[in-house]
């Protein structure tokens, strides 16, 4: 029989699927409807790095107002601001408006901003040794996503015809609605003073600690060098004359590897330990490029997104695990607000470089300007691992490092 944590993780990573698949929905076409409605090309990833500006701009203030008003009235407030920027992305497809679609895209990444605390959540109501697997088993909903987020978007695509691509985000307000269902009947803390928001150590001294660098830098660049190969795949797929369900597919494949490790990553960390887990992501993320380097079959496309997934997940959930470890109890608002916006601060500026830089500099050097932020993120782990003793301590006596 599940526990109580147990079964409140797993809603919460109900909820995160049900998030992620509208996510999904929006990393496959947003570019795709980008591309359709401007005829500058250069812009055609514009809707997702609006997207991203979203998620940027709203993990501040989610962060610091779940820690005054509990995770629960934050969470429904991003759905409805999600549900609000899906209805005007559906519009604005339906009036060939590449503004408004790019409102609506912002909005949906509010949403997101919102619901990246899920994992936060997970994390605060586990105990030392159940941490690290409750942080990866919600980011595990993911594989939700990545199994129907593709399948949703192939279905919904013609839903509307000829109008296309508008039933894909008619089909998100759905999804999000499902999500404020769930988070009824999931059962959260409530915040115990305001001192969460502002308690604590000085956040100059919390940036301060090599584990929180490590942890920063690692999240800021698992996330940019994903976000930025994953939002050029699909154009540079269609360009290389593959079609829409190819790209689909290597999506969907892209999702599954992103999440489905998550079953795993948690007791990796315990057994493992993390430096060897964030080391064997970043690999893996060099990986990515040089099989995208190698060819460009479907083929190709396929493998690299699978071990972009992969490389992403253990080098983001070992940085979020870290990022946990740096602080008490009265500091997290500030810390996870912080970490988020510098980790989706780097996302956006990825997205906005991927569609100039695919359609200025082509697909090879999108792979050829990813490798030295890798290296600088495997840097960082080594750093921290040999240069910070008070990290080392912090860590459970059984849980290698």
């Amino acid at each position: 029989m599940l526990t109580g944590t147990r079964r409140t993780v797993l809603m919460l990573a109900g909820c995160q699927a049900l998030s992620m698949t509208g996510g999904s929905i929006v990393g496959l076409t947003g570019a795709i409807v980008g591309n359709m409605l401007t005829p500058d090309k250069a812009l055609s990833t514009l809707p997702i790095a609006v997207q991203q500006a979203g998620v940027m701009a709203a993990t501040i203030p989610a962060a610091l107002l779940m820690a005054r008003i509990g995770r629960r009235p934050g969470f429904w407030l991003g759905t409805a601001i999600g549900g609000i920027g899906a209805v005007i992305a559906t519009w604005a497809i339906f009036r060939s408006s590449f503004e408004w679609f790019c409102v609506g895209t912002f909005l949906l990444g509010a949403n997101r901003g919102a619901t990246q605390q899920y994992r936060f959540a997970a994390a605060e109501i586990a105990d030392d040794a159940f941490r690290s697997k409750a942080i990866s088993l919600v980011l595990a909903g993911g594989v939700v996503s990545a199994v129907f987020g593709a399948e949703v978007a192939k279905w919904s695509r013609d839903l509307f015809e000829p109008v296309l691509f508008a039933g894909c985000y008619a089909l998100i307000l759905v999804l999000f609605l499902a999500s404020a269902v769930l988070l009824y009947f999931v059962e959260l803390p409530r915040p115990a003073t305001p001192a969460l928001v502002g308690g604590g150590r000085p956040l100059r001294e919390i940036t301060m600690e090599p584990s929180f660098i490590a942890a920063a830098v690692a999240g800021m660049i698992a996330y940019g060098v994903m976000s930025l190969v994953m939002t050029a795949t699909p154009i540079a797929m269609l360009d290389c004359g593959h079609e829409f369900a190819a790209a689909a597919f290597v999506i969907q494949w892209h999702s599954l590897g992103m999440f489905a490790p998550s079953f795993v990553t948690g007791h990796l960390i315990s057994r493992l330990g993390l430096t060897r887990i964030m080391l064997t992501g970043a690999v893996l993320l060099l990986l990515c490029s040089f099989i995208n380097l190698s060819g460009l079959a479907t083929l190709n496309f396929w493998a690299a997104n699978v071990a972009l997934g992969v490389g992403w997940n253990f080098l983001f959930v070992g940085a979020t695990t870290l990022l946990t470890r740096t602080y008490a109890g009265a500091e997290k608002g500030k810390v996870q607000a912080l970490n988020d916006f510098l980790v989706f601060g780097t996302v956006t500026l990825s997205s906005f470089a991927s569609g100039a830089m695919l359609s200025g500099a082509g697909w090879i050097m999108v792979q050829i300007a990813v490798m030295p932020f890798v290296v600088v993120a495997g840097v960082a782990v080594l750093w921290w691992r040999h240069r910070d003793a008070s990290a080392t301590a912090m860590l459970r006596p059984a849980e290698p490092v």
